[in-house]
């Protein structure tokens, strides 16, 4: 599979230049943002220089065309003149310059389109850079743990993973999704369905109630929004593709419901936008493989409730303050032990400045499991994607954009099963009784 398919994303980027990181940012803050892809580990740290030495000929060739044009435009205006004056012989030589300077903007026009695609290629490749309070790290060993929940429980003496607990209780058929689709495909099944119905109900209600307007977005986008929140080209190898209709199974709800408003300006009296929504998320995982994917641990389609703000810059610090303490709330009122984690700049996403993570603790595994990713965005995405407002002076201005998982199912179900498992069955937490109907599977 290509990187991107050209042909898409030189037309796009045409006609909205200066995107991904902003080109007027890295020319006049350069040190700042090789400083930060340091942080990020970023390897191809000669793409910055790459990227100026193009802009630099993009300029120069524009420049140099559009003299030549404004060249072109006096020598057709004077060939009038010269004929209505009688001058035959001098408004010939006129025509054969104009012909000659057309000759040569042509000439310039292919050089500046080459130019624009290399310099849109190499500006693709740039990743957000992270948050000055980003900790410096190369994987999720150098993450820095927030704050962490009570002590883990302790299990009884015949407890068991996850795994052998849906095999029990007959909740989820793992040989039948393989039959149906594949590895990796769970079929949920009797309690099991109920249960993740169950889950993303009381999601959705949690969010909804703290001010989240709910969507139930495309299952499958375009290239236009994979490429607007920062998923192409950086995930194009983990996304399921559709050639025949050149689309592309979404990773997670972030995609659509950013995508909402793609080219808009958001009043400001709209402001903040929060969103949530369900979604089936479908991830190719390529290279996953072990003991950690055993199970509901990973797994190649999963159910997950998203959030999503876009927020004023100076407001979305604050805004992703709360959203952690929303999601926060979220995981203590399932009764779960966890920790948040601020990611190390190795272990960010391609689009994040700051991500904080979630992990709850599964005791019959005796590890910690994600659950949610809380992340601040700024204007990466929204650079791509022009979502905008305008200031009380009618400026025109970027706005920041943000989401979290609120939560994904898979490791939450494997943590409540694992945690609540007793000799007589498995609890069901209080606040998800009302939506299960039972407060034991036994």
């Amino acid at each position: 599979m290509q990187l991107v398919r050209a042909s898409w994303l030189i037309a796009y980027l045409r006609k909205k230049r200066d995107t991904m990181l902003q080109l007027g940012f890295i020319r006049s803050q350069k040190e700042k943002v090789l400083s930060g892809l340091k942080k990020k580990n970023f390897k191809e740290l000669d793409l910055l220089d790459r990227v100026l030495e193009a802009d630099d000929l993009r300029k120069k060739l524009q420049g140099q065309s559009d003299d030549l044009l404004a060249k072109r435009n006096a020598a057709s205006k004077a060939i009038g003149v010269l004929i209505a004056q009688g001058h035959k012989e001098e408004a010939e030589a006129s025509k054969n310059q104009v012909a000659e300077l057309k000759e040569a903007i042509d000439g310039f026009a292919v050089q500046l389109a080459e130019t624009e695609e290399l310099l849109s290629k190499l500006l693709v490749r740039l990743p957000n850079i992270p948050n000055e309070i980003v900790p410096a790290g190369v994987g999720a060993e150098d993450n820095q743990v927030v704050r962490q929940s009570a002590d883990t429980p302790l299990l009884y003496d015949g407890a068991v993973p996850h795994w052998d607990l849906i095999t029990t209780y007959d909740l989820v058929d793992f040989q039948t999704g393989v039959k149906i689709t594949g590895s990796g495909f769970p079929l949920y099944k009797g309690r099991g369905a109920k249960l993740q119905r169950a889950l993303i109900q009381y999601f959705l209600d949690y969010n909804t109630a703290a001010g989240y307007t709910e969507y139930l977005p495309p299952f499958m986008v375009n290239e236009a929004s994979a490429y607007g929140t920062g998923q192409l080209p950086d995930k194009e190898g983990q996304m399921y593709y559709m050639p025949a209709d050149n689309f592309y199974l979404i990773p997670t709800a972030e995609v659509p419901v950013t995508n909402i408003y793609r080219d808009e300006i958001i009043p400001q009296s709209s402001l903040p936008v929060k969103m949530t929504a369900y979604t089936p998320c479908f991830r190719r995982e390529a290279g996953s493989f072990g003991k950690d994917v055993r199970g509901l641990n990973r797994v190649h389609q999963f159910d997950k409730v998203e959030i999503v703000c876009l927020t004023e810059a100076e407001k979305s610090y604050a805004a992703l303050d709360e959203m952690v303490s929303h999601v926060e709330k979220l995981i203590q009122s399932l009764e779960l032990p966890y920790r948040v984690l601020r990611l190390c700049g190795g272990d960010m996403s391609f689009a994040s400045a700051l991500t904080y993570d979630f992990e709850v603790y599964s005791a019959a595994q005796q590890r910690w499991l994600e659950v949610s990713s809380v992340s601040n965005f700024e204007t990466f995405q929204t650079n791509r994607m022009k979502i905008r407002t305008k200031d009380e002076q009618g400026k025109t201005q970027l706005l920041h954009s943000l989401n979290g998982s609120s939560l994904a199912l898979p490791r939450i179900l494997a943590s409540l099963l694992e945690n609540n498992q007793t000799a007589e069955g498995i609890n069901i937490p209080a606040v998800l009784r009302p939506y299960f109907g039972a407060a034991i599977i036994s």
